[in-house]
């Protein structure tokens, strides 16, 4: 299963850019995740199905709001006041069964992931 992710691309610092991904059937958790070179993923957001649980990293808690269409299976990933620390390529993951929340930042408990799209952040 391959998701679909888009909205990428190069922002100023203190832009907004929105990111989507689209998941096939149904998905209990789907979020965001990121990766700079050399590093491993590193947790963004992630939000259950019903009922609608955001869960952030401190790092982007204020700034990044993550969504779901429910109806389309599609989760959303508005980030506002970006840095250029935020500068990384951005997967969308989904894993279709429920979990406890306490794995739900862990990058190996996701069955599937998206290809992937960079978001720059410089002046």
């Amino acid at each position: 299963v391959q998701l679909q992710a888009s909205g990428g691309g190069l922002v100023q610092p203190g832009g907004s850019l929105r990111l989507s991904c689209a998941a096939p059937g149904h998905t209990y958790h789907m979020g965001w995740f990121r990766q700079t070179p050399g590093k491993e993923h590193e947790f963004v957001s992630t939000m259950t199905s019903s009922p609608s649980i955001a869960t952030y990293a401190d790092s982007v808690k204020g700034r990044f709001t993550i969504s779901r269409d429910r109806a389309t299976n599609t989760v959303y990933l508005q980030m506002n006041s970006l840095k250029p620390e935020d500068t990384a390529v951005y997967y969308c993951a989904a894993r279709y069964n429920r979990i406890i929340t306490s794995m739900i930042r862990r990058a190996e408990v996701y069955d599937y992931w998206g290809q992937g799209t960079l978001v720059t952040v410089s002046s």
